[in-house]
């Protein structure tokens, strides 16, 4: 893609991102953004009706889709089961984001989020499947003490790695290197998605 391209793309998804804050609407939103491109095999995919309609794209929507419809039931054990054995994002392991996501679900009603997937890519690693999914989006809610509105999370073409363990998709963790341990001062909520 162009340069002026990804700054279209980067002020598109800043625009989105601007009107459904604004608002205030609780949904739970995954989208594949019209100039994504998917990367199987080494061939690459384009045109949107042609990259929903791919079996890897599907299963991938059907993971997010999964993990959407926990979060808005607050179903701790259901949205658990997007995240891989092996997840590990800075240090924090699975068992870590089940503790944030409870305390999330203790401290936040009308939980929402956003997925605006931009480029993904599959491939065969160690004889199993994986995926690395650009993404921007969010994640809201409402602080149950004060009634505001409030971010809790957010990214922007952040690289999402998942799995396909068990004939599923699951999350495993972001783009960057992980260190030992999480920085005491570090955001708790930002491993969520």
């Amino acid at each position: 893609m162009k340069r002026y391209g990804k700054a279209r793309v980067g002020i598109g998804l800043g625009l989105v991102l601007c009107a459904v804050l604004a608002s205030g609407a609780v949904f739970a939103e995954v989208q594949v953004l019209p100039d994504t491109e998917l990367m199987v095999e080494g061939k690459k995919i384009t045109g949107q009706s042609r990259l929903l309609r791919h079996p890897a794209v599907k299963e991938l929507l059907a993971s997010f889709h999964r993990a959407e419809s926990a979060l808005q039931k607050k179903n701790l054990d259901d949205l658990m089961e997007f995240y891989a054995p092996g997840y590990n994002y800075h240090g924090l392991k699975a068992s870590d984001v089940r503790r944030v996501w409870d305390e999330v679900f203790t401290h936040y009603k009308a939980l929402s989020s956003l997925h605006l997937l931009s480029d993904i890519k599959v491939l065969q690693v160690d004889s199993r499947l994986r995926a690395e999914v650009t993404c921007t989006g969010g994640l809201y809610g409402t602080d149950e003490r004060t009634g505001t509105r409030i971010t809790l999370d957010s990214w922007f073409r952040e690289v999402h790695y998942l799995v396909k363990e068990d004939g599923v998709w699951r999350f495993l963790g972001n783009a960057g290197e992980a260190p030992t341990a999480a920085p005491f001062s570090s955001a708790p909520h930002h491993p969520l998605f």
